[in-house]
């Protein structure tokens, strides 16, 4: 079980929503935490569909950087992946109508303007742009089956 399950939530199903003119999303009500709680939001362009948001709660970005720290300092990727997330990040928290705000460079990045899809991945969720999601399913889909046997 993910860790932000055992807590209460479980950042699962996919949402389509308007994003308005300042560029807020409503974030499900389900995966809404029920303290003030500080996201972080990283541009993630780690999928072959094109770059995404990844929204980490706070102990998902402290595993990350728990990971990151665990590298060997003499690893050439270390400082790369340190500059980088920490350029392309930036903190977030919900508004009173449980909207996150996306920084504008953030949005070109993910081509994210009028529509957005939030994709639960149980333990943190993504922001996508309606058309990329949609490729993301296909490349998923044609992995399900392979993914799925591996699991038994």
């Amino acid at each position: 079980m993910p860790e932000e399950a055992a807590n209460g939530i479980t950042y699962n199903s996919v949402y389509r929503h308007s994003v308005d003119e300042k560029r807020r999303v409503s974030v499900p009500f389900r995966w809404r935490p029920g303290e003030p709680t500080e996201f972080m939001v990283v541009v993630w362009a780690k999928h072959r569909a094109g770059t995404c948001l990844r929204v980490l709660p706070p102990k998902q970005w402290a595993k990350l950087m728990a990971e990151i720290d665990a590298m060997a300092n003499s690893d050439p990727n270390k400082p790369v992946l340190k500059r980088r997330i920490g350029s392309l990040s930036t903190q977030a928290k919900l508004d009173g109508a449980g909207r996150i705000a996306i920084p504008e460079d953030m949005a070109a990045a993910a081509g994210i303007t009028t529509q957005a899809v939030l994709v639960g991945m149980l333990d943190r969720f993504e922001i996508w742009s309606p058309d990329r999601y949609t490729q993301v399913e296909g490349m998923d889909d044609a992995l399900l089956q392979q993914a799925l046997q591996m699991m038994e």
